[in-house]
C-alpha cells in the first residue's frame, strides 16, 4: 500500500477521533504533508513510541497507540498466563485519552490493568510494576519534548524500560496488527465497571514515597531552612516532589503560579526540558524575586531535574554531568561517614556521561560501570545485581541528560529521589559554609577540568532521516584520524557490540589527553547528537578545546 492509498484508507476509517478526520481532510491536496504523515510507521524501540501528535502512521494518535497496545497484548499473552500491566500518564495533550485507550485494549485482551487515577511521575510507574506484581507497564509521555509530541514508554516486569531484545520481539508482534481491523477495542468506563481495569490506590503512592525516604543521607541535626523555588514545568512533579521535600523538613518552597498546574500546552515553556536555560526562565525570575537559594525544575513526567543555585548576585545553572559528579561525591562521602557504604559499592553511568565520574569513583573505591545511552541500561545493572542478591551494592547511577537514581526501589531515573538528594546536599554544604559552585570548583581542582558539551542537530522528515543516516555511514566508511586537530587514539563502533553491550548505532572517539567525542542518532527525536568531553589544565583551556570540537562537528553536520 503506497502513501496515497494509506492516506485514503485513514481518511475513510479513522473515525474514533473526529480531530484526525478533520486534519486529514485539510491536507488532501498537500503531497508533502501526506508524505510526512505516512512515509513510515513510528518506530517501536527500547523507548517505546514517540512522535508528533496527529493523523497518520508517523504520528501519535489513538490508532497508533491501539496498534502498539494490541501487539504488546499479543506478546504478553504469549509470554505468560493472566498477565497484568500498570499504566501511568503525564500532563501532555491526549495523555489521558491515550492511557485510557491502552487500558481498554489491554483489558479487551484479557489483561488485568492497574492505572493511576491521576497524573503521576514516570518513576512511580516503575515502582508500581514491581509493587503490584505486574508483567509490564506503560507510561504515556514524551518526557521533555515540545508540546506537539507525545509518547508510549514500555516497561518490563523488573520495572525497567524494555531491553533491546524485548523491543524487537514486541515490534514483531506489533508489525502485523492492522489498527482498523485487528485491534480489540473496548470502552474504558465499561472495563473499569467490569473490574478489568482498576485504579492504583494511594497505598502504592505511599509505599513509593516511603521507598524514596530510604535514600536520605542527611544527618538529622542539619538545618533544612533553604529557600527553594520548585517548578514542575506544568507536569506531574507537582504530585510528589513538594510532598517529599516537606516530609523531610524542606518547607520553605515557592512554586511559580504560571507553572504549577498541569498543562500540556506548556504556555510559559514551549520546550519543557530542564537541560536548557529557556525552560528555567520563569523559575529563575521567581528565584530572583524571592531571593531563594535554590531552583529545582522537573520535566513533565518528573524523571529529570535541572538545578540553579544562587551565586553572588545571580544564579548559576549546574549541568547534568556536574550534578552527577556532585551527587556521586556527596553520596560516597555521606555513606562512608554514616557507616552505610556497602562492601564493593557499584555506581553506573552511560558512555556519553563525563569520564570525570571515573576519577571520583576510584577515589572512594567504587566500581564504575559504563552502559549504553538510556537509563534502562542503568536499571538493567541494578536488576543483574538483584539476581545475585547484591542489589545493596548499588549506590548511584546517572546520565548527562539530568537523570539520577540513588536506590534500587525503582529502575528508572527519578526526579523525586534526585530532588530530595539535591536539597540534602545543598543543606549539608550550606552548614559547612560552602556553596555548590564552590564545591564543584574544588572537585575540578582535585580531579581535573572536564568540560562537557552536547550538540544536537535536527533532521526533520524523510529527507532529514536519510541525511542523518548518510552522515553516520560516512563516518564509518572513512574513520577520522583527528578531530579539530586532536588525535583520535581509538574509535569504538557500538554497532558491532562492544564489551558485551547490545549493538547500537553509536560511534565513540577516544582522543588524546583523556578527551572524548560520541556521535549517535537520538532514539526519541529526529536529531543527531554529539557529546563532547574536553580536558585541560584549567577551566578556560578545557572550554576553548570544547569550543574547537563543537565547531568541527557543527561544520560536519551542516555540510551539504
Amino acid at each position: 500500500m503506497n502513501r496515497e492509498q494509506g492516506f485514503e484508507r485513514w481518511l475513510r476509517l479513522a473515525v474514533r477521533d473526529p480531530a484526525l478526520g478533520a486534519e486529514l481532510a485539510a491536507i488532501r491536496d498537500d503531497a508533502a504533508a501526506i508524505e510526512d504523515r505516512f512515509y513510515r510507521e513510528l518506530e517501536f524501540g527500547t523507548g517505546g513510541l514517540r512522535g508528533v501528535l496527529g493523523a497518520g502512521t508517523n504520528r501519535m494518535n489513538v490508532y497508533t497507540v491501539a496498534k502498539a497496545t494490541q501487539g504488546l497484548s499479543n506478546y504478553l499473552n504469549a509470554q505468560t498466563t493472566a498477565p497484568r500491566v500498570a499504566i501511568a500518564y503525564d500532563s501532555r495533550r491526549n495523555s489521558t485519552l491515550f492511557a485510557q485507550t491502552a487500558a481498554a485494549v489491554f483489558a479487551a485482551n484479557g489483561i488485568q490493568v492497574h492505572i493511576y487515577p491521576r497524573l503521576m511521575p514516570t518513576p512511580s510507574l516503575s515502582f508500581a510494576v514491581r509493587d503490584l506484581g505486574c508483567d509490564g507497564g506503560v507510561v504515556i509521555t514524551a518526557s521533555h519534548n515540545p508540546a506537539k509530541y507525545n509518547g508510549y514508554k514500555v516497561y518490563g516486569p523488573d520495572g525497567c524500560q524494555i531491553t533491546t531484545e524485548a523491543a524487537k520481539a514486541i515490534q514483531a508482534a506489533i508489525d502485523p496488527v492492522d489498527p482498523f481491523e485487528d485491534v480489540r477495542w473496548a470502552e474504558f468506563d465499561a472495563m473499569l465497571a467490569a473490574g478489568r481495569v482498576r485504579y492504583i490506590g494511594e497505598d502504592t503512592v505511599e509505599r513509593y514515597l516511603a521507598a524514596v525516604d530510604t535514600a536520605s543521607v542527611l544527618p538529622k541535626d542539619i538545618a533544612r531552612d533553604a529557600a527553594i523555588v520548585y517548578t514542575p514545568l506544568n507536569g506531574t512533579g507537582i504530585s510528589c516532589v513538594p510532598r517529599c521535600l516537606k516530609a523531610h523538613g524542606f518547607t520553605n518552597i515557592t512554586i511559580p503560579d504560571e507553572q504549577k498546574d498541569p498543562d500540556g500546552d506548556f504556555p510559559t515553556c514551549p520546550y519543557p526540558n530542564p537541560e536548557i536555560r529557556e525552560a528555567l526562565t520563569v523559575g529563575l525570575a521567581w528565584a530572583r524575586r524571592t531571593g531563594s537559594d535554590l531552583l529545582l525544575a522537573t520535566d513533565p513526567d518528573c524523571d529529570r531535574v535541572g538545578v540553579a543555585v544562587k551565586d553572588g548576585g545571580d544564579y548559576t545553572l549546574i549541568t547534568g554531568n556536574e550534578m552527577g559528579v556532585l551527587l556521586l561525591d556527596f553520596i560516597c562521602k555521606m555513606r562512608t561517614a554514616n557507616g552505610t557504604m556497602p562492601k564493593a559499592p557499584v555506581a553506573v553511568k552511560t558512555i556519553v556521561t563525563t569520564p570525570m565520574a571515573a576519577r571520583v569513583a576510584a577515589h572512594y573505591g567504587v566500581q564504575l560501570i559504563d552502559v549504553l545511552t538510556g537509563f534502562k541500561f542503568i536499571g538493567e545493572q541494578i536488576g543483574l545485581l538483584e539476581k545475585q542478591g547484591q542489589q545493596g551494592r548499588y549506590i548511584f547511577g546517572f546520565e548527562e541528560s539530568y537523570g539520577y537514581l540513588s536506590g534500587s526501589f525503582v529502575r528508572d531515573k527519578d526526579a523525586v529521589n534526585a530532588s530530595l538528594l539535591i536539597c540534602e546536599m545543598f543543606a549539608w554544604y550550606k552548614a559547612q559554609g560552602q556553596s555548590l559552585v564552590e564545591v564543584l570548583a574544588g572537585l575540578y581542582e582535585k580531579f581535573g577540568y572536564y568540560e562537557g558539551r552536547l550538540l544536537s542537530f535536527a533532521f526533520e522528515g524523510a529527507s532529514g532521516f536519510a541525511k542523518m543516516q548518510g552522515l553516520m555511514d560516512a563516518l564509518r566508511a572513512d574513520p577520522p584520524g583527528e578531530l579539530a586537530g586532536i588525535a583520535v587514539e581509538q574509535c569504538l563502533d557500538y554497532s558491532t557490540g562492544i564489551g558485551g553491550l547490545p549493538r547500537s548505532n553509536v560511534l565513540r572517539y577516544l582522543l588524546a589527553d583523556g578527551m572524548e567525542a560520541t556521535v549517535r542518532p537520538s532514539g526519541t527525536e529526529p536529531k543527531l547528537k554529539v557529546y563532547i568531553t574536553a580536558v585541560g589544565p584549567d577551566r578556560a583551556a578545557s572550554c576553548r578545546t570544547a569550543e574547537l570540537l563543537g565547531n568541527h562537528f557543527t561544520r560536519w553536520a551542516q555540510k551539504e
